[in-house]
């Protein structure tokens, strides 16, 4: 299925008629195809903000390590966080990555839960550890295991998989 892009008009080469509107729409496959100026700010350790709706109904915002796999986002929670019930409840997420040194550039991504994957799960709870040990190295740059487990408790980790509904892209880096 073919991910919407929305281009936003930007102001990087100066003011524009219609600017910071949608000026281009294009569709890409996997967000490995989403143009390298945005798909930078995918894969360099950018801290992203999501989106999901709390039990009050109004959003929750918080930063978290971004990862994704083809057209996959991956969201890799404590399962004691209230954010796990959140998204239960309502499955829609958003991101938000911003370009630390340039906040006139960003990319946002809307996405649904399609799969969550218990790290107890005997067949494929290793693949949720190693997932949050690869992107514990990706922030940290600390190879091993992800260090900041809570000591209070038996931390136990949920591998949300969500699939791109759109992404919408602005500025240059």
């Amino acid at each position: 299925m073919a991910i919407k892009v929305a281009k936003f008009r930007d102001v990087s080469q100066g003011t524009q008629v219609g600017q910071f509107q949608v000026g281009e729409r294009d569709a890409v496959h996997s967000l490995d195809h989403i143009d390298p100026k945005y798909k930078m700010l995918l894969d360099d350790p950018v801290t992203a903000t999501v989106a999901v709706i709390g039990s009050t109904g109004r959003a929750n915002l918080t930063p978290v390590w971004f990862d994704y796999e083809g057209d996959l986002v991956l969201l890799n929670l404590a399962t004691h966080r209230k954010k796990v019930d959140w998204i239960r409840v309502n499955p829609q997420v958003s991101y938000l990555l911003v370009n630390p040194a340039n906040p006139y550039h960003w990319i946002s991504i809307k996405c649904t839960v399609v799969r969550e994957i218990s790290e107890d799960d005997p067949v494929e709870g290793p693949r949720v550890t190693a997932q949050l040990d690869k992107i514990w190295t990706k922030y940290t740059l600390q190879d091993g295991a992800y260090g900041l487990r809570d000591p209070g408790h038996d931390e136990r980790r949920i591998l949300f998989e969500l699939a791109v509904d759109s992404v919408a892209t602005f500025g240059v880096p």
